[in-house]
């Protein structure tokens, strides 16, 4: 009962603020309601919500909202109980409890922050782009032996791949969603595709919040952005001319949805903010038509992210939706509010203003101002404030972190905090000027002029290193052809030289090795002679198998690129900030928030060990300039090519001293490169200039002998192999076994001039390929690639697999290496 007076009182409390003038008072009142807020006091002791949490047709004041929010729970929750269920250490009863409790977490933290409309189905045990493959029946036929079983074992081995029990089916194929650093699993269609609806996990997980007493807004990936998003498996047709097959599937989820109680459902359209076909403009009317004309109960919300909608605001604006959608983080508020259809009609414009992709805090009167753009034309009650995106992407909650300097921590907001922006933003957007007479507003805006004028951004030696770039320094003394002959003479490789892309198994031992050497459990003698243990073992074992070059296997890294993060100036790191890359995998992304240089060497001691054990070369191996940005969370007050370049030189340092310690290769990885890639062609060269320009530039400080490597993930190449080719680099390794090679061609079109290593086998799923179907891809790779340019590799490190499936996978790679020697 104390609960519920407590409620009563808070929720006048926030009446009373709504269209009055600001003052103190009121500032100090909005304070103490988002306290009640986040301490649960809209909730009795049942956890049921009053009816004010999901808002009537009608209503006077604006609204929040949320697209999504992080699912890898406050501990890594989920990662671990789904790498126990893989690993049968528990029944899948015990994967879905965490699971469950999860969400409910999610769903009480938003609704305590103060959101309005809180997202459901936006939770995926792996991916939510798979959940919509199986939600419309799109499973490919090869997965029929799976179907009569459980639907986890048929989820999992699209994922993952399977092979058990005399069943072997290789994975489907994964990429980088849009421009982020989440990875998709990608749709297959053929061209008599079918679709069915199997709408049980949405439905089930709106009942499931709905027992709670809070009312979601579930979530769907619209039926274009997933078609969009998919890929045809057999030539001749467009996978679009589906959509009126898939449709109807749409109807029969969203109907089943609004019969158990869904006012809101969320459509998530993010192809909008890309270039479409007319066919896909087109498609986008009729299917919008469709599902508006048979399912009219409903309120849609149509979600568009990522970036502006330019050219299709128009269409965006005319589709009968209730509500729309903006990232005025990526894009401009004006392509919507100038549009004359949208002004004159009744739909609520959702204001995505705080960023879900970036970890600064929001600069709250830049924010206002926009929102009273909006509020002038539109007027406050149609207005939804968001965040730009699901916070999928951005950490969980800030609170965890108790070691980040309190200066720069003043700067960041994660995914809890961004909610309580989003409250915020829409509390003082309703009230009148002047803000500055609000203490949450000054702490705000003192934060944010602290990040403009501190010294700790600022370094003068690394801005004028930057300006004494010359044009030389972007480009190798010669040639490839000239190059590879005389790597050739010195390294003295055979016909389809074996190697790896660099990282070894990190097992739980080496983990527990680097958490007590950094508990200060381990001195650092005695850390440092167990890595070189493993180095060595590794060495030794690389040897006997007969590979060709030689990897140390990355033992005393976290991350690719985290480890090198923090031997770099101008980054900090966070304890707890995970993030989801795909399925159980996370990375914690380290924050740039200042100008980058190399204090010392930071890899040249573990390389130069690794080499002195043998007489055959052993890669140094490097994370490249533009991955780093890509995978880090990334200073927004200068432009993002600076930044590139300041890492670039970095590792061009590190590169330069690997060679003068007798690394004769080297690999300077960036599998980032292609996700880097605006959603615009019209934006492309721009960008591709600088990111090709920075690998030259941390590339090209070597001699014409030490030979550089590059490696690249999941990426369509076609669109990008002239840029690709003018990166230069000596080898590049790829990732095609997915694909079974079609992702070759592309270089097979372009004529790519230099050496290339497709990888043979899939690193991220568990399945050891045999013998005979490795020497099948290198056969289909040698239909395009001659024989003395042709690497024989993985297809990505191997850190995330365990020791028996990598032995045996390498060993039957080294063996279809020999068998084509011969």
């Amino acid at each position: 009962m104390r609960r519920r007076v407590k409620l009563v009182q808070a929720r006048r409390l926030a009446v009373t603020l709504n269209g009055q003038p600001l003052t103190l008072k009121g500032c100090l009142a909005l304070i103490l309601l988002l306290y009640l807020l986040r301490k649960g006091f809209f909730s009795d002791k049942t956890g049921k919500v009053f009816k004010g949490n999901q808002p009537p047709l009608k209503h006077n004041s604006m609204l929040t909202q949320n697209l999504g929010y992080p699912r890898i729970g406050a501990r890594r929750e989920l990662k671990k109980a789904e790498e126990a269920y893989w690993a049968e250490k528990q029944p899948a009863e015990a994967l879905l409890e965490t699971a469950r409790k999860i969400r409910i977490q999610n769903w009480k933290t938003q609704q305590q922050a103060g959101i309005d409309l809180i997202p459901s189905n936006d939770f995926s045990l792996y991916d939510q782009v798979l959940d919509t493959s199986l939600m419309v029946g799109a499973v490919p036929e090869r997965y029929r032996p799976l179907t009569g079983g459980p639907v986890l074992d048929l989820y999992f081995a699209m994922a993952r791949g399977v092979q058990r029990k005399g069943i072997d089916i290789g994975a489907m194929e994964m990429t980088k969603w849009f421009d982020t650093n989440y990875h998709y699993i990608v749709p297959e269609f053929t061209r008599d595709q079918g679709f069915s609806a199997n709408p049980d996990k949405p439905v089930q997980e709106f009942a499931e919040a709905l027992a709670l007493g809070i009312p979601t807004k579930p979530v769907l990936l619209g039926p274009l952005s997933y078609l969009i998003l998919g890929k045809e498996k057999e030539s001749g047709f467009d996978r679009i001319t589906l959509l009126e097959r898939l449709v109807p599937v749409y109807v029969t989820v969203i109907r089943e949805l609004a019969s158990k109680g869904a006012e809101w459902i969320q459509l998530d359209e993010p192809a909008l903010t890309t270039d479409l076909t007319p066919e896909q403009k087109k498609g986008y009317e009729s299917a919008y038509a469709t599902i508006r004309a048979a399912v009219p109960e409903v309120r849609l919300l149509l979600a568009t992210y990522f970036g502006d909608l330019l050219e299709n605001s128009a269409l965006a604006a005319s589709l009968p939706v209730d509500a729309l959608h903006i990232d005025v983080t990526r894009g401009s508020l004006l392509s919507i509010l100038d549009d004359p259809g949208f002004r004159n009609s009744t739909k609520l414009l959702s204001v995505g203003i705080v960023d879900g992709r970036n970890i600064w805090k929001n600069d709250l009167h830049q924010s206002l101002l926009l929102l009273k753009q909006a509020t002038a034309i539109l007027g406050p009650d149609r207005v939804l404030v968001a965040p730009s995106c699901s916070l999928l992407h951005t950490p969980l909650d800030l609170d965890a972190e108790t070691e980040i300097p309190a200066i720069i921590k003043n700067w960041l907001a994660f995914s809890r905090q961004k909610l309580d922006e989003t409250v915020i933003l829409r509390q003082l957007a309703t009230q009148a000027e002047p803000w500055s007479g609000c203490p949450v507003y000054q702490a705000n805006q003192l934060a944010v002029q602290s990040r403009k004028t501190s010294p700790l951004i600022h370094r003068p030696a690394v801005k004028e290193r930057l300006t004494a770039i010359r044009p030389a320094d972007f480009n190798r003394q010669n040639p490839f052809p000239v190059r590879k002959q005389l790597q050739q003479e010195h390294l003295r490789l055979p016909l389809f030289p074996t190697t790896t892309i660099g990282s070894f198994p990190q097992t739980t031992e080496i983990r527990q090795l680097r958490a007590q050497y950094k508990k200060g459990d381990l001195t650092e003698t005695a850390y440092n002679d167990r890595i070189r243990q493993e180095i060595a073992d590794s060495i030794r074992w690389q040897e006997e198998i007969g590979m060709d070059v030689l990897v140390h296997g990355e033992f005393e890294r976290n991350d690719m690129v985290e480890y090198f993060g923090e031997r770099l100036s101008g980054f900090i790191f966070t304890r707890n900030g995970w993030v989801q890359s795909y399925g159980s995998r996370c990375v914690k992304p380290p924050v740039i928030y200042g100008d980058v240089e190399r204090p010392q060497p930071m890899t040249v001691p573990w390389a130069s060990a690794a080499q002195s054990l043998t007489s055959k070369p052993v890669k140094g191996m490097l994370t490249g300039p533009v991955t780093i940005l890509q995978w880090s969370f990334v200073r927004d007050d200068q432009p993002r090519k600076d930044t590139a370049y300041q890492l670039a030189l970095a590792i061009r340092d590190e590169v330069t001293d690997l060679e003068k310690a007798g690394i004769a290769i080297i690999q300077i990885d960036e599998p980032a490169i292609r996700e880097g890639l605006p959603l615009r062609r019209s934006d492309w060269d721009t960008y591709l200039d600088w990111a090709v320009a920075a690998f030259r530039l941390s590339a090209s400080g070597v001699t014409d002998q030490t030979q550089i490597h590059t490696h690249m993930c999941y990426s369509e190449f076609n669109d990008i192999i002239t840029s690709i080719s003018a990166m230069d680099a000596d080898v590049i390794t790829i990732e095609t076994s997915r694909s079974q090679m079609e992702l070759l061609q592309a270089f097979a079109d372009f004529r790519y001039p230099n050496d290339i290593g497709p990888g043979v086998y899939d690193i991220h799923s568990p399945r050891i390929p045999e013998t005979a179907e490795m020497v099948a891809l290198l056969q289909k790779a040698l239909q395009v690639i001659p024989s003395q340019n042709l690497w024989v590799n993985p297809d990505c490190g191997l850190k995330t697999r365990q020791w028996p499936e990598t032995k045996a996978a390498l060993e039957r790679m080294i063996a279809a290496a020999q068998a084509l020697r011969q």
